[in-house]
């Protein structure tokens, strides 16, 4: 009896330690007995906000946290360069050579657009002087009034009349090119002024070869070359708006916009034969 007044007998540890689990010695595993009855379900791990899962590959994993690391720059690709959907997409530029003097002309009659793409990045400078200046010296032919003067006067006068007249456009082209150039990268264009200037010569030569061929024969201010000179204009302006928007990778509105000054140039003083 003195036992149990005493408190012998009895659990005298506090109350927090009652239920306290026996620690195993180091090196053994504890008894399953020791533990609290209560059972505790592990969580799956959730994967960080952004981060892939790679379902255990313990290569992946190890790329993607060295990838992450300070030091380590992960590679990665952008599809939309401008950033907004619908935006305006330049069209690739294809690779390949410089198009001979014969595939030039002809692709800009036959292949526009593929050619102005190509010929984006290389000046044109020997085909557009050539051109523009032989077809100076005919163009004089084209107009009635200068067309007579020049029959009319003598050879020695003649020549160095003919002449000037096709210095006069090669000069006359440079600079409507090199307007519609500025006016380009002033709409927001990336072109280079040497392509763009070349281009702009040989469109404004070749079409209006078709309307000084009838002016030569029946003259600038023939109802039929007029109709002529409006329907090679309306060609020209297209060919005009596809070259600049190849050439600055800028949609039809800007381009036709930047050839406005050009066109409208080319409408008074050639296609009416009011020079």
């Amino acid at each position: 009896m003195a036992g149990f007044r005493n408190g012998r007998g009895r659990d005298n540890r506090p109350p927090q330690q009652q239920h306290r689990p026996q620690q195993a010695p180091y090196g053994y595993n504890a008894p399953p007995q020791a533990y609290p009855q209560q059972q505790w379900q592990q969580q799956p791990q959730q994967q960080p906000y952004g981060e892939p899962e790679y379902f255990g590959d313990p290569h992946a994993q190890h790329h993607a946290a060295t990838a992450n690391n300070p030091g380590h720059t992960q590679m990665f690709s952008v599809d939309d360069p401008y950033g907004q959907a619908g935006a305006y997409q330049a069209p690739p530029v294809p690779v390949g050579p410089r198009l001979p003097w014969k595939g030039l002309l002809s692709g800009i009659v036959l292949r526009p657009a593929d050619t102005f793409l190509r010929m984006r990045d290389h000046a044109v400078w020997g085909p557009a002087l050539i051109v523009t200046f032989l077809y100076g010296l005919l163009a004089i032919f084209g107009f009635d009034q200068a067309r007579d003067e020049v029959l009319n006067a003598t050879i020695a006068s003649t020549i160095p009349y003919v002449l000037m007249t096709g210095v006069g456009f090669v000069l006359a082209g440079l600079i409507l090119g090199a307007v519609t150039h500025t006016l380009a990268r002033q709409l927001g264009g990336d072109g280079s002024w040497q392509p763009t200037v070349g281009l702009s010569m040989l469109i404004m030569s070749l079409t209006d070869a078709p309307r000084l061929l009838f002016a030569l024969f029946l003259g600038g201010e023939n109802g039929l070359v007029q109709i002529i000179g409006w329907a090679t204009w309306l060609a020209a302006g297209a060919l005009f708006t596809l070259m600049i928007s190849r050439s600055h990778d800028l949609p039809w509105p800007k381009a036709l916009g930047a050839s406005a000054i050009q066109l409208a140039a080319l409408l008074s003083l050639i296609k009416l034969g009011t020079l």
